[in-house]
């Protein structure tokens, strides 16, 4: 395809959206970013990925001044200058979101922005409406929507009319509330729940389901576990009936009973940011809840539309974004790419980590595969041993009769570090034998996995230091 005359827009500023801005000027597209929002950037270096572990790391820092195992070394509680800690995560933020996009607009001739929402008049046509008014129209020969998503709100009465927080708003508190209450058992509201305890907040959490409800049901017991341990209040399958705010306490009313607390952080979700496009103006497809629906090449149900990132119905990821960016670039110029997702390691910053990739037994055994499964507790690893830390285990599923690993679940100080290596044994069809015999560096928390595939054929608990 002769792209030299192509021009590309693409609706959003975010991971998906600028790594597809890259590919197509590389490419030889004329490309036009369209914007609607305050900065540039997305979720992840703006709201998201980025604040959210440096303040992980800040309440873990905090954490092990006041709790470690290791003798010799005082433990003292903390002071918490929750100001500070938001100025330099904001700096920081600032300065990334400088270096990895502000800067490429400013060093690409090919890419140019618009600021202003936009939304669909025909299937080539996007009406752009900038902030100080008026409308602007672009026309493209391809365009790829990269909308992303936002917080989802749940319907509980009295929620709307209350100053609940949701993860924007808890990042740039500067002030840790006494009583923080979470809504939400999945990945956000068990990181912030943490790290706001960690740094001296009182933290009740209440969950509709189990924690991590979607995973291998022995890692979110564990982890509840763990954080019952620091003093996370949790309730599962506990949801609020209605919610109010006095002026100075939030109050929820619970089948339990009544819950108070001066702030309340809503981690129920995310949802796709396509309402305001009017895609049935293009007859662009998107399920019950606005995701879109694409194909594995990123293309939606108009052959020249495609999208990529949250706003779509594939994992919400950034390096999931920003793969599917790059791949609907390479497919807008002509080229065939599609993105395989069956080897994607996902990550939750909790301490101990949670680390999964591939499938779960359960999940094996739904499509009908005959499974074996082993876990290692960390016990057993030699790092944790040394780290005096021995919270979490490692699961590993193999497909029983050909011994090719299916999927790994790991709970582990460290153990989104441990995960790619299952990650990469997956997708190159390793079997459990074939990985226990490769050589693991010791000591790492990543030589778990060899040791837990070791579990398949021998009890390790009888090996030296270093068995192969």
């Amino acid at each position: 395809m002769n792209t030299i005359n192509l021009h590309v827009a693409i609706i959003g500023s975010g991971s998906a959206a600028f790594a597809a801005a890259i590919k197509s000027a590389e490419k030889g597209a004329r490309v036009t970013v369209i914007e609607g929002g305050e900065v540039i950037g997305g979720t992840c270096v703006n709201i998201g990925c980025v604040p959210s572990k440096i303040m992980i790391r800040a309440a873990h820092i905090a954490h092990l001044q006041a709790h470690h195992d290791f003798s010799g070394i005082s433990l003292s509680k903390p002071t918490v200058d929750r100001a500070a800690l938001v100025r330099q995560q904001q700096a920081r933020v600032e300065e990334l979101r400088h270096v990895k996009y502000e800067s490429i607009l400013e060093n690409n001739p090919a890419i140019s922005l618009i600021r202003g929402w936009a939304r669909f008049q025909d299937a080539h046509m996007l009406v752009v409406e900038p902030s100080d008014g008026g409308e602007r129209i672009i026309t493209a020969d391809r365009i790829l929507i990269a909308s992303g998503a936002s917080p989802a709100i749940p319907d509980i009465p009295g929620l709307r009319a209350t100053p609940y927080w949701t993860s924007t708003e808890a990042l740039l508190a500067e002030r840790l509330p006494d009583h923080l209450v979470v809504l939400g058992g999945s990945v956000v509201a068990l990181e912030l729940a943490q790290a706001f305890r960690r740094l001296g907040s009182e933290v009740t959490l209440l969950a509709r389901s189990t924690l991590l409800s979607k995973e291998d049901p022995d890692i979110g017991a564990a982890l509840q576990g763990f954080l019952d341990e620091e003093g996370v209040r949790i309730k599962t399958h506990t949801a609020p009936r209605a919610v109010r705010h006095d002026g100075q306490a939030f109050v929820l009313e619970t089948e339990d009973g009544r819950i108070q607390g001066d702030a309340l952080l809503v981690a129920t979700g995310r949802r796709p940011n396509t309402p305001r496009l009017a895609l049935d103006k293009a007859g662009v497809e998107s399920d019950r809840n606005g995701a879109i629906v694409i194909d594995p090449h990123m293309r939606t149900s108009v052959p020249h539309i495609y999208a990529a990132g949250d706003c779509t119905d594939r994992p919400q990821y950034v390096y999931v974004a920003a793969a599917a960016g790059t791949r609907a670039a390479i497919n807008m110029t002509g080229g065939d790419e599609t993105l395989d997702l069956s080897a994607m390691p996902a990550v939750v910053f909790t301490d101990p980590q949670v680390g999964t990739v591939g499938l779960s037994e359960r999940q094996a055994q739904a499509r009908g595969m005959p499974t074996l499964s082993r876990t290692l507790t960390l016990d057993n690893v030699p790092r944790a041993l040394a780290n005096f830390d021995t919270r979490g285990f490692i699961k590993l599923v193999a497909h029983k009769e050909t011994g090719r690993l299916l999927g790994a679940q790991v709970l582990a100080p460290e153990g989104g570090e441990v995960i790619q290596s299952a990650a990469v044994a997956i997708h190159n069809g390793m079997t459990i034998k074939e990985l226990a015999s490769q050589l693991f560096p010791y000591l790492t928390m990543v030589e778990g996995l060899k040791l837990c595939a070791q579990t398949f054929s021998k009890d390790v608990s009888q090996l030296s230091c270093c068995a192969g």
